[in-house]
């Protein structure tokens, strides 16, 4: 009434639009006269049925409401509820401001209940910050209010702006306000709910995956990638068939489950046979093909795994460097990674590669954080953590040991082996040296003891020697052996090693063996068959999972390295199989290409400048850094000692000799520990160096802030 009375006291005769304010109390208060149809007539239209733009123009050509049936007695009631929406170019997060830009995708929605009104919105289109920001109106009708903001809701989802910004973040989150649905609102809603304005996180997978492959197609794979091979095979690898077999005794997973690690560690002790550890999963593809293996390739094989290494000591799937390759590299997630493969892989137990205090990093954390990191591992499905040190510093042991065994893990503490315990004139790393630090392994309640030799540098005599007295004095502890290929005696040293007393030992699938990986497990499967040592594989099941990994190889033939075979020099240069193959790859990136051979001898003149250290990472990173500024600045040992005050050591070096990885067994070398650190502080301290455990003193980190 207070509308028709304010217009025909203007004498006004044609269609309009009278906007009003209501407040609490049902009062209305005036605000504007449109001489026109308002945005919002689409509600109109929807719950009456009558089109408000044609009865519009037939106004302005001369018909009158009642020729038009539009008598207020004659318009009927409301059908339902109709909601509108309006999708603009503008952005929330900043107070609304237009966007301009280039539309690359433009999807609207549709469906029952839907209406769009459309802008100029389409893909290509250029928005200038010249013109209405309006994309589109969207209305939806249904019999309830709330169905009808459901089905805006819906809609809004389903409508994909890719290039601009928009108000779609403001707009659901408006619609799922319980204030909004039920119709209280007023004009201090926004104010009062400043978090309609947080902009939503879209993933845009289809968008980037375009992009992506465009990418690849017209430039090539990118180089940081570190596909530098031939091509890869065009051939789908064929993923065998194999019969389950019923069980006759509990598997060591079902022990652990129900029991525990220390009922795990007893059937370990208990078993008749050799245990293997499968490392074709981790350990293999990290030390062949720069650790490029993607999470669809193990999946495919995992239901014959299932068979074939039903008697396995362990699948090694996760840890060392697939943690952060999978997510620098393969745009994969770790997590999503681990938690995949327990699921296709129930009943072998899962081991994984844990740098003591620095976790699956390259640093030290707070204790928190691998307190934390442990906790989530094993409730994702992890069972062993391989503890070790790359220093066997035992206080970063006790980090990792205390974090694994409060997260209810199985403890498998590493002793990193180098040397040659066989040769009385190698130095330091005498079977007194490894026996001492068992000892102090054993005292901190470990389950397990693992030997870990990442270079191959375990030769089978000094096998025999070090699993003997290990079993000698400690005759209830497992013992689980770690080697590489590297040198080609990897078989024999393991099956000296079983001989001697070992429980289990490490070995990949033939066709992702060798080399600088791990010793063969057909092999060692057929050499036991029958004997004492039998590991209760066949040699047939093994062989047809075999042939999967034969044909999958291919596919990453862009990787490889370019190795052809092993190469006994590795007991001069001492470098871990894991290592290799990257650090070929970056001595190529660096610049020094055909200098391989160069780089590997100044790799053991680095170790020997360093102290002669244990080489895993991280350590492993430090004698390589090093290794590569000798090569490129044409140094040699006695120059880096004179010259080490004026020298810019890499970073890493630097660190090392400041303590950052902790402390070598036998200390820092000197004169060239001072005089690198000369004039070096620690920061945010006075210090030049760490005095123990470099993440002792680290505060702990507030997950829950950084987890938002």
């Amino acid at each position: 009434n207070d509308a028709c009375r304010l217009l025909a006291a203007d004498n006004y005769r044609a269609a309009g639009t009278v906007e009003f304010l209501v407040d609490k109390n049902g009062k209305h208060y005036f605000m504007e006269v449109n001489p026109r149809v308002q945005v919002e007539h689409t509600i109109t239209e929807e719950i009456t049925g009558v089109d408000v733009v044609q009865s519009t123009m037939k106004l302005a050509s001369g018909k009158t409401l009642k020729e038009l049936g539009l008598t207020q007695d004659q318009i009927p009631d409301p059908m339902g509820y109709a909601m509108q929406c309006r999708v603009t170019t503008e952005n929330p997060a900043h107070d609304f401001r237009p966007d301009t830009g280039t539309i690359d995708v433009f999807r609207m929605p549709g469906g029952m209940g839907i209406r769009l009104d459309d802008g100029p919105g389409f893909p290509g289109a250029k928005i200038t910050p010249h013109y209405d920001s309006l994309l589109v109106k969207i209305t939806a009708k249904a019999q309830k209010r709330k169905d009808a903001a459901a089905k805006l809701v819906r809609a809004l989802r389903e409508f994909r702006v890719r290039g601009v910004a928009t108000n779609k973040s403001f707009l659901l989150h408006v619609l799922e306000n319980d204030e909004f649905l039920s119709g209280v609102v007023d004009t201090g809603f926004i104010a009062a709910n400043p978090h309609l304005l947080e902009p939503l996180k879209e993933k845009d997978r289809a968008q980037k995956l375009l992009h992506y492959i465009g990418e690849v197609i017209v430039n090539g794979t990118p180089k940081s990638l570190g596909a530098v091979g031939p091509p890869p095979s065009v051939t789908d690898p064929m993923i065998p068939v194999l019969e389950p077999k019923p069980k006759t005794k509990p598997s060591l997973k079902e022990t652990f489950d129900k029991e525990g690690p220390e009922a795990f560690a007893k059937a370990v002790r208990e078993n008749e046979g050799l245990l293997i550890t499968d490392t074709t999963w981790r350990d293999a593809h990290q030390s062949l093909l720069a650790t490029r293996m993607r999470t669809v390739d193990m999946l495919n094989i995992a239901e014959a795994n299932n068979v074939a290494l039903a008697n396995a000591y362990s699948l090694e799937n996760w840890g060392g460097a697939t943690f952060d390759v999978s997510m620098r590299f393969l745009r994969e997630c770790p997590w999503d990674r681990l938690a995949s493969m327990r699921e296709a892989v129930p009943d072998i137990p899962f081991q994984m590669l844990l740098r003591g205090a620095n976790a699956v990093g390259y640093t030290s954390y707070p204790d928190n954080v691998v307190y934390e990191f442990c906790r989530l591992a094993k409730e994702t499905g992890m069972d062993v953590f391989r503890v070790f040190d790359s220093l066997n510093y035992l206080e970063n042991m006790k980090l990792g040991i205390d974090a694994v065994g409060q997260a209810g893990g199985i403890v498998e503490a590493a002793c990193c082996y180098t040397g040659d315990v066989s040769c009385p004139d190698r130095g330091l790393y005498d079977l007194e040296y490894y026996l001492g630090f068992v000892r102090e392994l054993e005292a901190q309640g470990i389950h397990v003891l693992a030997i870990k030799d990442m270079a191959g540098l375990l030769k089978p005599e000094a096998a025999h020697m070090l699993v003997g007295a290990i079993r000698e004095e400690f005759p209830n502890l497992p013992i689980h052996v770690h080697t590489h290929d590297t040198a080609g005696t990897g078989v024999a040293s393991m099956l000296a090693a079983a001989k001697a007393g070992a429980d289990a030992v490490d070995a990949a699938m033939d066709a992702m063996s060798g080399m600088t990986s791990q010793p063969s497990l057909g092999a060692l499967v057929a050499s036991t068959a029958g004997s004492d040592l039998d590991t209760g594989m066949t040699l047939e099941e093994v062989s047809r999972v075999n042939d999967y990994w034969e044909e999958c190889r291919g596919i990453y033939a862009p990787f490889e390295s370019g190795q052809k075979s092993g190469s006994a020099d590795v007991y001069i240069h001492e470098m871990p199989g894991g290592q290799y193959t990257n650090l070929l790859y970056q001595s190529t990136q660096l610049g020094l290409t055909g200098q391989w051979p160069a780089v590997k001898n100044a790799y053991a003149v680095a170790n020997r400048l360093l102290g002669d250290i244990i080489k895993v990472t991280p350590s492993s990173k430090v004698v390589g850094d090093m290794a590569q500024f000798l090569v490129a600045n044409k140094l040699s040992e006695q120059e880096v000692i004179d010259q080490a005050e004026t020298l810019s050591f890499p970073k890493s070096v630097i660190e090392y000799f400041q303590g950052y990885l902790g402390i070598p067994p036998f200390g820092f070398p000197e004169p060239l520990r001072s005089r690198v650190v000369k004039g070096q502080t620690i920061p945010g301290t006075d210090m030049s160096c760490f005095a123990g455990r470099p993440g002792a003193d680290l505060p702990p980190m507030d997950l829950a802030a950084e987890k938002q």
